[in-house]
């Protein structure tokens, strides 16, 4: 009894203890099964609309190797990278504000051995983990219509669970600081402004040397380029670049939330 005492009041590191946040949050889920696979929908519909609606109009468009590629190829790797955005952001924002707000879920949770920073890296990677299911179901998609051009397409999932590593720490972050259900309302002054001007659907280059430079510093934008470079067999060294900023917004924003929850929960 003492001992167990003990571990509530002064818990310690228990390896385990971010899986434990992926299986419980896995039994929430199982049971409503329909809410995940429903995300999936939403690129491919955008892909049926724009890229080979739109694409009939449009035809041809260069892409980032210089060559001449259909528009839905052109397309179809950003809606990716726009998804995994997507995806993270909704998980990592309203579900994590609900849980911490009003259903009080972290409270209780921490009164077992585990610590804030177990919740930070459990919550991130179940986001992690419905990104990799939604990109490989549309990688198999895109390469099932012939928009695969590259047999490096497998490394667009990884790509994608960077994308959603970094914008579900972000988006984690920024939950921390809301107050009230109104704050959402920013979420989408910026995914939407991200998600039209990241050269998801046009070359970066058809817009005004200005947009063009403030596009550069979009996260997305890195996104779409890494996948995009993936499925058409295209890369260069700014591929590295694009890298180094996805994998330092995600430490950057693990490191800010793991410190906001230890403010919130335990002060």
């Amino acid at each position: 009894m003492s001992a167990t005492l003990h571990t509530r009041v002064v818990p310690p590191f228990v390896p385990g203890s971010a899986f434990r946040m992926l299986e419980r949050s896995y039994l929430v889920y199982r049971r409503i099964w329909v809410v995940i696979f429903s995300g999936f929908f939403e690129p491919v519909f955008y892909l049926f609309s724009i890229g080979i609606g739109i694409g009939k109009l449009v035809g041809d468009v260069q892409g980032p190797g210089g060559e001449a590629v259909s528009y839905a190829a052109f397309v179809a790797p950003a809606l990716l990278a726009a998804s995994a955005m997507n995806g993270a952001v909704y998980e990592s924002t309203f579900n994590i504000f609900f849980k911490l707000r009003y259903g009080k879920v972290y409270d209780a949770i921490l009164t077992t051995p585990m610590l804030p920073r177990h919740i930070a890296v459990g919550e991130i990677a179940w986001s992690l983990g419905r990104g990799l299911m939604y990109a490989v179901a549309f990688l198999l998609v895109i390469a099932g219509f012939g928009y695969v051009h590259s047999p490096w397409a497998v490394m667009a999932v990884p790509a994608a669970v960077l994308i959603g590593f970094a914008f579900a720490a972000v988006g984690m972050t920024a939950t921390t600081f809301m107050k009230s259900w109104q704050d959402f309302d920013l979420v989408n002054m910026v995914t939407l402004p991200l998600f039209l001007f990241s050269g998801t659907f046009y070359p970066l280059d058809v817009y005004p040397e200005a947009i063009q430079t403030i596009a550069r510093f979009s996260p997305l934008y890195h996104g779409v380029e890494l996948i995009r470079a993936c499925t058409l067999g295209v890369f260069d060294w700014s591929i590295a670049g694009h890298l180094a900023f996805l994998v330092g917004m995600g430490a950057i924003g693990v490191a800010i939330v793991s410190r906001r929850l230890d403010k919130l929960l335990l002060s």
